[in-house]
C-alpha cells in the first residue's frame, strides 16, 4: 500500500484505516512500558552498527536495552559473533562503552574472567577455588545474530520470528543499489535524547503529513511530493525527490546544485531521499551522497535516545564531501525542528482534553506501527489504563479474547 501527499496511489477505502491513535496513556505508563520491553523490544531485530565498524579481530560494539546488554565483535577467525554483555561469574559487563576494542580476548573488568572472541571461558583467576569448575559450560550467552547488506543485527528471544532478510526482501534490491556493504563512517555515532516516548519519536518520522507546516526546509526541497508504502513483515518505505525550482536557502539551494550524478544508482534514485523502517524501533535514512542507520532506544516510560551513525562510499571527491556537508547541516536544522514538535506533543498527551488522535491516510506507516503494538499488546486498545497492578493480567486476558 502506498500513498503520496498529493496523489493517492492505491490508497485502501477511508473505513478499512482505524481511525484513532493509541491513546495517550500508553507514551508513558511503566506498567505498560515493562510490557513493551519484552513484547516489542526483546523479540525483535535490533541494529548495532556496520561491519565496517568492527575492522580487526577484536574490535566490539554493544547495544543496551532497558534490562539486557548484548555486544558483536569480530572474531580471530574473521566471523562476527553477538553475546550478552554480562560475565557468567558476576554479572558484570564484560565490555564498556559503545565500541572499542578488547584485543585477543575479552576480559571483564570486576574479576578477570577471561574469554575467547568465540565466546569460550578460557581462565579463571584462582580457579582452584571454584571446586569441580566446568569452564565449557560458563562461557558467554550468545544472541541470534544477522548481518543484512552490512548491518549487524542482533535479537534476544531466539527464534522470535522472520529474519532480518525475510522481513525488508520487498526491498532488498533497492537496498542493494546504494551499495551498503561497501560503505564507511563518515563521522563518529551520534545521540540525540529528546526527553520524549519512543513512540512520540517514531510516530512523527513516520509521516511526512507534517513536513509542509513543520519543515519549511524541507518543502522548499521537495514540495508536496512525497510517497509512502507499508508491505508485511512490519517494514516501510518513504521516499521524496529534489523539484528543480531552487530553493530560497543557501544551503538547500546548493546541496540542489552540487549534488553528483550517481552513476550507480537508478536514476529515479539519483535525486531522491529515502527513508525505511524496520518497527519497531530501527530506521535508515538514504540519500544519493551517503546514509544514516538510526534506532529509538526506550530508557523509560516517556524517555527515550535516538542512536545512529552515518555512512558513505569510501573516496568521495571535492564535489561530493560538499554535498555531505550540506546534507548534514540541512537534516540538522529538521532534527532541532522535530524536536521542538515531538516536545510539545509528549505534553500534549498526558493533558485531560486529549485521549486519542486521529489518523489520516497520509499516515499509513504510522498506522502500522500503532496496529504493530496493539497485536502484541492488545491493553493499548483500552482508552484509559487499567487499574495500578493489573495491566499484565488484563493483558493477557485480552489476548486470548
Amino acid at each position: 500500500m502506498s500513498v503520496s501527499l498529493d496523489l493517492m496511489r492505491n490508497a485502501p477505502a477511508a473505513a478499512s484505516f482505524a481511525p484513532e491513535t493509541l491513546p495517550g496513556w500508553t507514551y508513558d505508563n511503566a506498567e505498560f512500558f515493562a510490557l513493551e520491553r519484552e513484547r516489542l523490544f526483546l523479540t525483535n531485530w535490533q541494529i548495532v552498527c556496520h561491519v565496517s565498524d568492527l575492522p580487526r579481530p577484536g574490535d566490539f560494539a554493544t547495544l543496551d536495552l532497558p534490562g539486557e546488554r548484548a555486544f558483536v565483535v569480530r572474531g580471530s577467525d574473521g566471523q562476527i559473533r553477538g553475546f550478552y554483555n554480562v560475565c557468567r561469574h558476576r554479572a558484570a559487563a564484560v565490555v564498556d562503552g559503545p565500541s572499542g576494542h578488547c584485543g585477543e580476548v575479552i576480559r571483564c573488568p570486576y574479576h578477570g574472567w577471561t574469554y575467547a572472541l568465540d565466546g569460550r571461558l578460557k581462565a579463571v583467576p584462582g580457579e582452584a577455588s571454584f571446586p569441580n569448575l566446568d569452564k565449557a559450560r560458563f562461557g558467554l550467552r550468545p544472541l541470534d545474530l544477522e548481518v543484512f547488506l552490512g548491518f549487524v543485527f542482533v535479537r534476544f528471544r531466539k527464534d522470535a520470528g522472520p529474519s532480518v532478510a525475510d522481513r525488508l526482501a520487498p526491498y532488498r534490491d533497492e537496498l542493494a543499489a546504494y551499495r551498503l556493504e561497501e560503505m564507511e563512517p563518515a563521522g563518529p555515532p551520534w545521540r540525540v535524547d529528546p526527553g520524549v516516548d519512543w513512540k512520540n519519536v517514531m510516530d512523527n518520522y513516520l509521516e511526512g503529513y507534517h513536513v509542509p507546516v513543520g519543515h519549511p526546509g524541507l518543502y522548499r526541497l521537495f514540495g508536496n511530493r512525497y510517497e509512502v508504502e507499508v508491505q508485511p513483515g512490519n517494514v516501510s518505505r518513504a521516499i521524496h525527490w529534489l523539484r528543480d525550482k531552487p530553493s530560497s536557502n543557501w544551503s538547500e539551494r546548493l546541496y540542489q546544485t552540487l549534488l553528483p550524478e550517481v552513476e550507480h544508482l537508478p536514476a529515479d534514485r539519483r535525486r531522491a531521499w529515502a527513508y525505511y523502517v524496520l518497527l519497531p524501533n530501527v530506521a535508515f535514512d538514504i540519500y544519493p551522497d551517503q546514509m544514516d542507520f538510526l534506532r529509538v532506544v526506550p530508557t523509560g516510560p516517556g524517555r527515550s535516545l535516538i542512536l545512529g551513525r552515518s555512512y558513505r562510499l569510501p573516496g568521495p571527491d571535492r564535489r561530493m564531501r560538499a554535498a555531505q556537508f550540506l546534507n548534514w547541516r540541512i537534516n540538522t536544522q529538521v532534527q532541532r525542528e522535530d524536536d521542538r514538535l515531538i516536545q510539545s506533543v509528549q505534553i500534549g498527551l498526558a493533558s485531560a482534553s486529549y485521549g486519542t488522535g486521529i489518523l489520516s491516510e497520509k499516515e499509513v506507516a504510522l498506522r502500522q506501527l500503532h496496529e504493530m503494538v496493539r497485536e502484541a499488546l492488545p491493553v493499548a486498545r483500552l482508552s484509559q489504563p487499567p487499574a495500578p497492578g493489573t495491566m499484565r493480567a488484563m493483558n493477557e486476558n485480552l489476548q486470548n479474547v
